[in-house]
């Protein structure tokens, strides 16, 4: 969502904003479409290509080769690595983009709301603030109606930095360096494969699959999450709401909705443009829309799946529990 909401700044600069759809079954981009939209970047002004590294949705390894082929065409390229570095090596002296947004809490769990934009001094460069606050300048006046933004990247952090949490993220770097990336791919990568092969493999007594699952069937080009929604013996999907209720009892967490990702979702879940319209173009909702709401408007369709993340700290135990209760679904 938080690449969605950059759109709505070139629309209200008038830019023209192009998305590009994954596609079923593995949610991948099509590279085809992608290479014929990267060669048409504006003459008249700048051009930024948004991407995730990993997708939070289906965990889609995107290829860090499309930085450069970007570049070659005269884009920016904001790279999306916040569900990418929590189990994966990002090597910024080889693949160069020129913004990287993560998130601390995601690659060791404190503290919250804390994360950073990487970002390329000669991109930085580019961004112009048509406002200031408190932080972000060495003098400002009143009388004189003038002000000056500090330079470099300070002119972009508003007001008091969290000190009282930032030495967190030195200790968790430093769990993370003593852990070693490659030793933590290979356990998440162990792991997935292994949720992967036996929750696909669950079929009801009448042969329905209990799961659907949205991404890669394999651990090729894919992260540790596993999306999926449920289904009873008849094929009819149960509710992702449901599923996490009945997995908070056995003291499983899992993390249900879109995952603030609409746009993998809608494809995922067959939601189309059409219904879309129609949907948003109601006087009824105009102004306001509850997830109820939305719901009903997309005629009962599934709003969200369920996620089962795999991570740094996921063990065999905790595989074998989701595993278990999974198996407490089949009819």
């Amino acid at each position: 969502n938080s690449v969605n909401g950059i759109r709505e700044f070139a629309h209200a600069r008038g830019g023209d904003v192009t998305y590009i759809p994954v596609m079923l079954p593995d949610m991948r981009v099509d590279a085809s479409q992608l290479n014929v939209e990267l060669s048409k970047p504006s003459q008249t002004g700048h051009n930024l290509f948004a991407y995730p590294a990993q997708s939070n949705f289906s965990s889609v390894k995107h290829p860090l080769e499309w930085i450069e082929l970007a570049h070659s065409h005269g884009w920016d390229v904001l790279l999306d690595a916040a569900a990418f570095v929590p189990t994966s090596k990002l090597d910024l002296s080889k693949v160069k983009p020129d913004f990287v947004p993560i998130s601390f809490y995601k690659i060791f769990g404190y503290p919250t709301g804390l994360g950073a934009l990487i970002a390329r001094k000669s991109a930085l460069a580019k961004l112009h603030r048509p406002w200031f606050a408190g932080g972000t300048i060495t003098v400002a006046s009143v009388q004189g109606d003038k002000y000056y933004l500090a330079d470099g990247a300070p002119a972009f952090e508003d007001g008091t930095l969290d000190y009282l949490n930032i030495p967190a993220i030195e200790i968790g770097l430093k769990h993370i360096e003593s852990i070693g990336y490659d030793v933590i791919s290979e356990r998440v990568k162990t792991l997935t494969g292994w949720l992967l092969d036996n929750l696909t493999a669950m079929k009801h007594s009448t042969g329905e699959p209990l799961v659907r699952l949205f991404g890669p069937k394999t651990t090729e080009d894919r992260g540790g999450a596993v999306t999926v929604n449920f289904y009873d013996k008849n094929g009819k999907a149960l509710d992702h709401r449901f599923i996490e209720s009945e997995a908070n009892k056995v003291n499983i967490s899992l993390r249900t909705g879109c995952f603030c990702n609409p746009g993998a979702g809608e494809i995922a879940l067959g939601i189309s443009r059409v219904e879309l319209d129609v949907c948003f173009t109601s006087p009824d909702h105009h102004d306001k829309m509850t997830i109820d709401d939305f719901r009903l408007c997309i005629d009962g369709k599934s709003s969200g799946a369920v996620r089962i993340s795999v991570g740094m700290v996921t063990n065999f135990n905790d595989v074998q529990a989701v595993l278990s209760f999974a198996r407490g679904l089949l009819s």
